[in-house]
C-alpha cells in the first residue's frame, strides 16, 4: 500500500534472525508449487493447457518482499507467518520460480489495521518495516547469494521498502549493481527525473527501455480508467520528478498485450486481502490446474492529466477489472498478476542474458 518508506531513523538494534516465507529446500513453500496452467479466453472459455518446465538447477536468485497483507492487530505485524502471507507468495512469486530460486523473508510489515484505522504511520514504523526486510536482505546475501546475479521483487509496502533497500545498499554499490538483473518494483511509486530513466529515487540503476537491458527496474501501477487528482499512485509533488511506468510487455514504448497468470486457489478466505481480491474480478474460471492464463487486457504507459500509470484497455468478453478499495486506488490488486506472464518471461531471458555474459554481469 502506498507508504513514505524514503524516511529513515537512526537505527542501533541488533539484526534479527529472519524467518522465510520461501527458501529453496524448506517444507512447505508456497513458493515452489507446480506450474501447470489452463490457457482461457477473455471470457473464461479454456483454449488449452501447458506445462512450463523449470530451469534446473535455477543458477540466479529471486528476491521477494510482499505488500501489505498482515491482518494482525498490531501495528507491524510479528513475523509469524499466517494464511495472508502463504497466499501472496503463492500468487505474486511462486511463478519465477521457473527461472530463480526464490527468496522471501517475513517483515515486520505496518499492517493493514494500522494503514486504515486513520491514525498517522509513523517514523518508527516504517523503520521498523524496513531494517526487518533490510536484515534478511543482508543475512541472504551473506549466507546464499554467493556472487549469484538476483532478481528483487515487490508490489506495494514491498516496493516502498525495495526502493529504500536499492537506495542505500545497492546503488552506491558498483558490485552489488552488477549482481542486480534487474528490479521489478510494481505499485509503489518510483521516480525518474523528468525526461530520464534514472535521477529519481536512484543515482545510478536506471529503467528497463528493452527485454535485453539488464541491472535496470520495471515499474508500473495500474488503472483502467482517467486517473483521479489525488489518486494514490501514478503521482508525485517532488518538483523535476515523475513516478516510473514501463510496460512489461512493451518496454521499448507503445501498446501491447498483456498476459495476465493467477493462481485457481483463493486468497486466503477469510482474510481482508482475501476478500479485496475476490472483488477485483478476474476473467472466471472452473480450470482445475493450479494456474491459469488470459489475454484479456491491452496496457500502454500513459501520462495523461499530469499522472503515469499503466492504462488497461479491456480486449473484448473481458471483464472490466473493480477499482479497489476506490477509484484512487486503480486496479493496485492486480498489478503483480495482470502482466505475471509478460514479466516472468522477461525474468527468465534477463537470466539468461545475465549468465551469458562474461563472468556474468552483463
Amino acid at each position: 500500500m502506498a507508504l513514505a518508506f524514503l524516511g529513515s531513523l537512526p537505527g542501533v538494534a541488533a539484526a534479527e534472525q529472519p524467518v522465510w516465507l520461501c527458501k529453496p529446500g524448506m517444507q512447505p513453500n508456497p513458493c515452489s508449487t507446480s506450474l501447470k496452467t489452463t490457457l482461457i479466453s477473455p471470457s473464461g472459455e479454456r483454449l488449452g493447457v501447458k506445462d512450463p518446465k523449470r530451469r534446473k538447477p535455477p543458477k540466479v536468485d529471486c528476491f521477494y518482499v510482499y505488500p501489505t497483507v498482515s491482518d494482525q492487530q498490531t501495528p507491524n505485524a510479528n513475523l509469524q507467518i499466517d494464511p495472508e502471507e502463504r497466499s501472496i507468495a503463492l500468487y505474486q512469486a511462486a511463478r519465477y520460480s521457473q527461472y530463480c530460486r526464490v527468496f522471501a523473508p517475513m517483515y515486520r510489515q505496518i499492517t493493514l489495521k494500522a494503514l486504515f484505522d486513520g491514525q498517522p504511520i509513523t517514523d518508527h514504523m516504517r523503520w521498523t518495516a524496513y531494517k526487518s526486510a533490510a536484515d534478511a536482505w543482508q543475512t541472504y546475501l551473506r549466507d546464499y547469494n554467493h556472487g549469484r546475479g538476483v532478481v528483487l521483487i515487490g508490489h506495494s509496502q514491498g516496493t516502498f521498502v525495495l526502493r529504500q533497500l536499492i537506495t542505500k545498499r545497492i546503488d552506491p554499490n558498483p558490485s552489488l549493481r552488477r549482481r542486480l538483473i534487474s528490479a521489478l518494483l510494481l505499485g509503489g511509486n518510483v521516480t525518474v527525473k523528468h525526461g530520464r530513466s534514472l535521477g529519481g529515487d536512484f543515482e545510478h540503476v536506471r529503467a528497463c527501455g528493452s527485454p535485453e537491458q539488464l541491472h535496470c527496474v520495471i515499474a508500473f501501477s495500474t488503472f483502467n480508467a482517467p486517473v483521479p487528482s489525488d489518486a494514490v499512485f501514478g503521482r508525485t509533488s517532488e518538483p523535476g520528478l515523475r513516478v516510473l511506468c514501463t510496460n512489461p510487455a512493451a518496454l521499448g514504448g507503445g501498446s501491447a498485450k498483456l498476459r495476465s497468470v493467477y493462481p485457481t486457489e483463493p486468497f486466503a478466505p477469510g482474510t481482508t486481502i482475501g476478500a479485496a481480491t475476490s472483488l477485483v474480478g478476474l476473467p472466471a474460471t472452473t480450470a482445475t490446474t493450479p494456474w491459469v492464463e488470459a489475454t484479456a487486457y491491452r496496457g500502454e504507459c500513459s501520462s495523461a492529466g499530469g499522472a503515469n500509470v499503466l492504462q488497461l484497455t479491456d480486449l473484448p468478453g473481458a471483464p472490466h477489472l473493480r477499482a479497489i478499495p476506490d477509484a484512487t486506488w486503480g486496479v493496485h490488486l492486480a498489478d503483480a498478476n495482470i502482466a505475471l506472464g509478460n514479466l516472468s518471461t522477461l525474468v527468465g531471458n534477463q537470466a539468461a542474458r545475465y549468465l551469458s555474459a562474461p563472468r556474468y554481469g552483463g
